[in-house]
């Protein structure tokens, strides 16, 4: 079983409780009474039980379900999503004609990394044995902050983009309140994970750069 279900960017019924918590339980407690041989969960690199989001809570938890269930697992834990962040934080501002909003000073540092080389290490951890009961810290090739994301769209684009500063837990526009929350929680900590290029050569996953 490969999983990426979450409650990111849903709405309605599809919430942290339905989703991040008793349905991954629910998956996972499946998966194990089935005979299951190898479980690959998506979680994400700061999930812990003592976050002030619960969203990442809910993750930690599903992790401590699946190491206990007695199957074989491994977690893949990446760092924040290049294409999903970038295009609602920097992207669908610019496409409204609205100026880019970032939290605090945005000069934490964080090893974005691309939805497809998730993708990637997920397929190569299904038969991979380095792979096996393992958590897996994954980002992208380099550690940058929100305003080098900006200074990478200004070069993309060949101009200067209107920029906002907003402090932490201030509305963010086009963000839902719980993505909001994970954007002020960036700017507490800085995230360069060391030693990517190891890892990717290990599953054999060529790491997508910022400027592509």
């Amino acid at each position: 079983v490969v999983t990426t279900a979450n409650s990111a960017r849903r709405g309605g019924e599809d919430t942290v409780e339905t989703v991040d918590l008793r349905g991954n339980r629910s998956l996972i407690d499946a998966a194990s009474a089935a005979g299951v041989k190898r479980f690959v969960f998506t979680s994400g690199l700061i999930a812990g039980r003592d976050s002030p989001v619960p969203f990442l809570q809910a993750k930690a938890r599903s992790e401590e379900h699946l190491r206990a269930s007695g199957m074989d697992y491994t977690i893949l834990a990446p760092d924040t999503f290049a294409e999903t962040w970038m295009a609602a934080v920097v992207g669908t501002p610019l496409q409204r004609g609205q100026p880019v909003t970032l939290v605090g000073e945005a000069r934490r540092r964080h090893s974005f990394v691309s939805m497809h080389d998730v993708a990637a290490f997920a397929v190569a951890a299904v038969d991979n044995p380095a792979a096996v009961n393992r958590r897996l810290v994954i980002g992208g090739p380099e550690a940058v902050s929100w305003r080098d994301v900006v200074a990478t769209f200004e070069r993309a684009l060949g101009r200067e983009l209107p920029v906002r500063f907003v402090a932490p837990g201030d509305p963010i526009p086009g963000l839902s309140e719980a993505e909001a929350a994970l954007m002020a929680a960036m700017e507490t900590f800085d995230s360069v994970i060391e030693d990517m290029a190891g890892l990717a050569r290990t599953f054999g996953v060529e790491l997508t750069p910022l400027e592509v």
